[in-house]
């Protein structure tokens, strides 16, 4: 029987355990490690953070399903993974045995890295659900005492979607309890033009951003350093094309929302051949790790180079379709490798992302994700919101149904109007 292992049971994770399970059927025997047992829908955490959305409503246990598809889930988290010994250390001391282990665990959170950045320090988060949780409460205090906000990320991020999300949510939100105009806005980024998303734009990203913010009243400082958060106060340095301090800021906050850079969880950090410095997982275009081949990689987890120089550190955004395509490469691969064949399916990394504002919002198509392009496209509309909502109802349908079929082709063709992306792409045979 073949044993597969899934660390993690994110988006990646949990699609990757349904996917690999019907390609190997009941000669396998699927395992999901997970720090316990919930799946939460991240795209919704900024509707969370301003109460458009209770936890319940964007959570799925994981438990019924997964004994419904002959899952294996184990809540106990990964302690540390062994591959050279084809095993993962859990934190309850136990170990588990692989042929095939595939990490989908999603990045480690750098608050550490910036004094006083996070939900245990002076700012927000929606990086994770009880991040937001905690984000909804600090909101309701906003609303009652308005004042200053400041929203964004920080340099060495990698995931700008949900910060630019959650400064439009915020301002809608804002509006709705008739208290915006006494909260000025800010937003900071270490990009170096709004609307960069570290894919160095997507159509007319900038423009579309530009024009949404200056309408909405949102300020903006790009090449932005943030050096220290103290409680009502970020201090930020704007740096010039070659990275040197060209301004100081000193920015009063009544709240703060600032997603942190990313890095490789401890469970695999460290690993000589399994992952690069900042602890994200090597791949070939198999998705497989060249030092170790019975261990593939999907998701945030995956290391992969920065699109172009730029004066401070701005990481890729990995995206649901191209994690999605990511899934379908690695199920794929390791059936080929089951039945004594080669790999030779390659994930495209298309984009098909729904940036909502609330109201409104703007899409935007990229293939690949990583340019240069075959189609460079983005608009902007109130039909963003309502296809963000549709999105998130089907992808929590399709979690707790346990299904494995891709959603972001569908998505394209029948929203976005454009021609059906294809997720993966089968090498020839040699």
């Amino acid at each position: 029987m073949t044993e597969v292992v899934i660390l993690g049971a994110g988006l990646g994770g949990v699609i990757m355990a349904y996917e690999i399970k019907e390609k190997l059927g009941k000669a396998s025997k699927v395992t999901v490690v997970n720090a316990g047992h919930t799946y939460t829908f991240v795209p919704s955490n900024p509707w969370v953070a301003v109460g458009w959305r209770t936890p319940e409503e964007v959570s799925v246990d994981l438990r019924p399903v997964f004994q419904r598809r002959d899952i294996e889930l184990r809540p106990e988290g990964a302690k540390r993974v062994h591959p050279s010994e084809n095993r993962v250390e859990l934190n309850d001391g136990s170990d588990l045995a692989y042929d095939y282990l595939v990490i989908a665990t999603g990045p480690d959170l750098a608050f550490d890295e910036i004094e006083g950045l996070g939900p245990h320090g002076n700012t927000q988060s929606v990086c994770q659900l009880d991040h937001a949780s905690d984000a909804k409460a600090a909101f309701e205090t906003l609303v009652k005492s308005p004042g200053p906000v400041v929203v964004g990320a920080v340099q060495g991020a990698s995931c700008f979607g949900p910060a630019y999300e959650f400064a439009f949510v915020l301002d809608t939100a804002l509006r709705q309890a008739k208290v915006r105009d006494q909260v000025p806005m800010t937003f900071v980024t270490p990009e170096p033009y709004v609307g960069h998303l570290g894919l160095d734009g997507v159509g007319d990203t900038k423009g579309l951003l530009e024009s949404a913010m200056r309408e909405h009243h949102i300020k903006w400082i790009t090449n932005a350093k943030v050096t220290k958060v103290e409680a009502g106060t970020m201090h930020v340095e704007e740096v010039d094309e070659q990275g040197a301090t060209k301004t100081t800021h000193e920015l009063p906050f009544a709240y703060s929302m600032l997603l942190p850079a990313f890095r490789g969880v401890p469970a695999v950090s460290g690993i000589d051949g399994l992952t690069n410095p900042r602890g994200f997982v090597l791949i070939d275009k198999y998705q497989r790790n060249p030092a170790f081949p019975n261990v593939f990689a999907i998701g945030v987890c995956v290391a992969i180079p920065p699109v172009g120089k730029t004066p401070l550190a701005v990481g890729v955004p990995k995206t649901g379709f191209m994690i999605e395509s990511m899934v379908t490469a690695t199920a794929a691969n390791i059936a080929s490798l089951v039945n004594g064949e080669a790999p030779r399916a390659v994930a495209t990394w298309n984009a098909v992302c729904l940036a909502d504002f609330g109201d409104d919002g703007i899409a935007f198509v990229a293939q690949p994700q990583i340019p240069p392009r075959n189609v460079n496209w983005s608009s902007q509309g109130r039909w963003v919101h309502a296809a963000k909502i549709g999105f998130e109802k089907y992808f929590l349908h399709k979690v707790r149904q346990g299904k494995s079929e891709t959603f972001y082709e569908n998505l394209a063709l029948d929203i976005l109007g454009v021609k059906k992306l294809k997720d993966i792409h089968i090498e020839s045979a040699e």
